[in-house]
């Protein structure tokens, strides 16, 4: 069975349409099986009912108009029941129902499974037989993992849609993803053009020098496309988010990428099998990380080889028209396609892979367009040319709008700039409450690009600093110096406001690729902390570069990341205080910085009392603590709705923190999405926490709610959710408070 599955599911793959899916299922199931009849019912909720869409063994002519109501029939009892029905003798059940046009009355033997996606029963697939006979176990079992399997195909082509016996409320128009960058906009649909790099064969050679020769004729083109796409957005960017483009120009220069590559040439491949070969080497590397930014630069090495195979194949791609309202649909969009753009002609980005912290959901927030990361089961090829809509507040995509709902989101796109606009005059104004308690807003960052439009907002200094990136773009741990230079421009650009530096966390799932770390389970494995302890001689050299760095501007945090237990934070000051003594006995003037410790898992959870008598402050990273306490990946998509940081367990472990740190009148912050969150913004301000750290877009947003909620509101917010047990619920009641204080335009679009 398991080589009759993996036949149909490739089979599937290269299908051309739903109907075409449908026709091989009914067909290969019939002849797997050795039954007479085959069929699948697509639901259709508009209606109540189930339409017949492929069969075989039933009468010609019956697809697509034969429909089943959703209390009718053994059909009708495989939906209601969400199992499988297995007779021997199916008219004799009580809920058998005759169809005479579909000639059913023929078969004795029934076996029907429900086709469910993501708790959504999407439609039924039935075997039938005439002789009567019960299907065994192995049978069962088959049909349930072919339903599995087609659930996923039929809720795409309900969202491209393809099925235009659906009505327009269905499912099958709305898609999912994570918000990139906030806002909404209406418009055509451009499907980004690429390479197929997975598409190249292997060919032997006899030319090795001709091979590379125009290896490095393609490099040099793609050189000059970067370079010209970089001075088309000279004016539309700040010098520093250009550097995302010198970032690719720094790939391209890699004597070891380009090195990679000649090597395998000089084996008797010809050039573009071994760029492919190279690239994807290179690009499952970061796809293995963990740390979701990392793991975004897999997008721009595919950019970059789908970029030199074309040059290197001498085949330009059609020239690509954007209307005025283009919104870039693609499987992966990259920051180089958004570039190529004309100027005023992108409204949105909508890409099937990445998350928020992507290369081109940066640039978008830096641009001021929305953008959707992640969006699931997106039909990028079905949607060329088609009006669509995104909302970049709730990470959805309308692939098939009807006038009144294009008309609905062209007035609240009208309001939003009105909201935004009112924004801009809070930049100067204290981030607080109207009963006088003052809240820090800060922002996180990774890259240059981050830290002026930061400070544009009104950020008051850096609540996290990811240390990662001078790490991964070398082929070796970087030296002190290296680091240093890094560290000083990030402490002058804030100076005199606070930065927080957060030590190497890399290990586990996303190692380094010169010190590579495999492990069965990389989240509960070698990472953060843990690695750097275990390797002083890598830790050492950070905190000296960092601490050497604060001379004379005296604004830094060290920020301790993965940590689990109370020896872990000893062990860790322990070698801070001697970095410390060596930077001053070599005569720089370092103050022993602020020390603070991420709390991120269980464990730290409920030591968090003791943590705080050893170091200045606590800091919860809320993306991970999320994780960890609802054990969800928030990255996958199968349990994405279980994810949620306004689980009951997560503002209960939250109170927690704050009590522990305010106990030893410390400070508490917190960074991540929930950070940015203003219905979750609510219940942080309520908790107590001192500080909030977010990308530098939420900031006008999150001070719009300080400065509109009194702590004594805010406080008996939290008491009331305290004391509920569904996400769902205190967030509905959280929306509720910010619809009744004015403030409903920031978890929707509109005033």
């Amino acid at each position: 069975m398991l080589s009759v599955l993996r036949q149909i599911v490739q089979e599937v793959n290269e299908a051309q349409d739903l109907t075409e899916v449908l026709r091989i299922i009914v067909q290969r199931v019939s002849a797997t099986m050795g039954v007479e009849a085959c069929s699948v019912y697509l639901a259709d909720r508009g209606h109540s009912h189930y339409l017949l869409a492929a069969s075989v063994g039933f009468l010609e002519g019956v697809d697509g108009k034969v429909t089943i109501h959703f209390s009718e029939g053994l059909v009708g009892l495989v939906g209601e029941r969400e199992e499988p029905i297995n007779l021997d003798d199916a008219p004799n059940h009580p809920r058998y129902r005759y169809f005479p046009e579909t000639g059913e009355e023929r078969y004795q033997a029934f076996l029907g499974v429900p086709i469910i996606h993501q708790r959504k029963l999407v439609g039924i697939l039935v075997v039938q037989q005439r002789q009567p006979r019960r299907f065994d176990e192995g049978e069962v079992a088959f049909l349930v993992t072919i339903s599995a399997q087609l659930a996923g195909y039929i809720v795409s082509a309900q969202t491209a849609g393809m099925i235009s016996d659906l009505p327009s409320d269905n499912i099958g128009t709305i898609l999912h993803g994570i918000e990139g960058a906030p806002g909404i906009a209406i418009g055509t649909a451009v499907v980004v053009l690429t390479s197929d790099l997975d598409a190249v064969p292997d060919r032997e050679i006899e030319d090795t020098a001709k091979e590379i020769q125009a290896l490095d004729q393609a490099l040099d083109l793609t050189r000059h496309d970067i370079e010209r796409l970089k001075i088309r957005l000279d004016k539309k960017l700040l010098p520093e988010e250009q550097n995302l483009f010198d970032a690719y120009l720094s790939i391209l220069d890699s004597p070891s990428i380009k090195q990679d590559i000649i090597a395998i040439i000089e084996e008797g491949h010809w050039a573009p099998w071994a760029l492919r070969k190279i690239i994807k080497r290179q690009v499952h590397k970061f796809e293995a990380m963990e740390d979701l930014y990392l793991r975004e630069r897999s997008a721009d090495l595919l950019d970059l080889g789908r970029r030199v195979l074309n040059n290197l194949q001498s085949e330009n791609l059609p020239i690509q028209s954007y209307p005025k309202d283009t919104i870039l649909v693609g499987d992966e969009v990259s920051a180089s396609a958004l570039a190529e753009v004309p100027h005023g002609h992108l409204l949105g980005v909508v890409s099937a892979k990445g998350s928020a912290n992507a290369h081109v959901a940066i640039l978008a927030r830096a641009i001021g367009i929305p953008a959707i990361m992640g969006v699931t089961g997106l039909p990028a090829h079905k949607l060329e040319g088609k009006k669509i809509i995104i909302d970049g507040y709730n990470g959805d995509v309308f692939t098939s709008p009807s006038k009144a709902m294009i008309a609905d989101f062209y007035r609240l796109a009208v309001q939003e700039k009105e909201l935004y606009a009112g924004l801009d005059e809070l930049r100067e104004l204290r981030a607080e409450t109207p009963d006088g308690v003052r809240v820090g807003l800060c922002v996180n960052a990774g890259l240059v690009a981050d830290i002026r439009p930061a400070l544009q907002a009104g950020a008051e200094g850096v609540g996290l600093y990811r240390t990662e990136v001078p790490f991964m773009i070398r082929d070796r741990f970087p030296g002190e110096e290296e680091q240093y230079l890094i560290y000083r421009q990030l402490l002058e650009s804030f100076a005199p406001k606070y930065v927080t530096v957060r030590t190497l966390d890399v290990g586990g799932d996303k190692s380094l690729p010169y010190f590579p770390v495999k492990e069965d389970n990389p989240y509960l494995g070698w990472r953060g902390i843990r690695i750097t302890l275990d390797h002083p001689e890598i830790f050492l050299v950070q905190l000296r570069a960092m601490l050497r760095a604060s001379a004379g501007l005296q604004n830094l945090r060290v920020l301790f990341p993965m940590i689990s237990s109370i020896s872990e934070v000893e062990e860790s000051l322990r070698l801070l205080r001697q970095a410390h003594r060596e930077v001053v006995d070599e005569g720089f003037d370092a103050r022993f910085p602020e020390t603070g410790v991420m709390i991120e898992v269980p464990s730290a959870v409920y030591q968090a009392a003791e943590l705080i008598k050893r170091v200045d402050f606590l800091s919860v990273g809320s993306n991970d603590l999320t994780q960890y306490l609802l054990a969800v990946d928030r990255n996958n998509v199968h349990v994405a709705n279980i994810y949620d940081s306004l689980h009951p367990a997560v503002i209960h472990a939250l109170k927690l923190i704050v009590d522990a740190a305010h106990s030893q009148n410390k400070r508490v912050s917190i960074c991540g999405e929930m950070a940015g969150e203003p219905v979750a913004v609510i219940v942080l301000l309520g908790l107590g926490f001192d500080m909030l750290s977010m990308n530098a877009y939420s900031i006008p947003r999150v001070k719009w709610i300080i400065r509109n909620f009194t702590i004594e509101k805010a406080q008996q917010l939290v008491k009331e959710v305290l004391g509920m047990h569904y996400a769902k619920e205190i967030r509905a009641h959280l929306e509720k408070a910010l619809e009744s204080a004015g403030l409903g335009g920031l978890v929707r679009a509109g005033r």
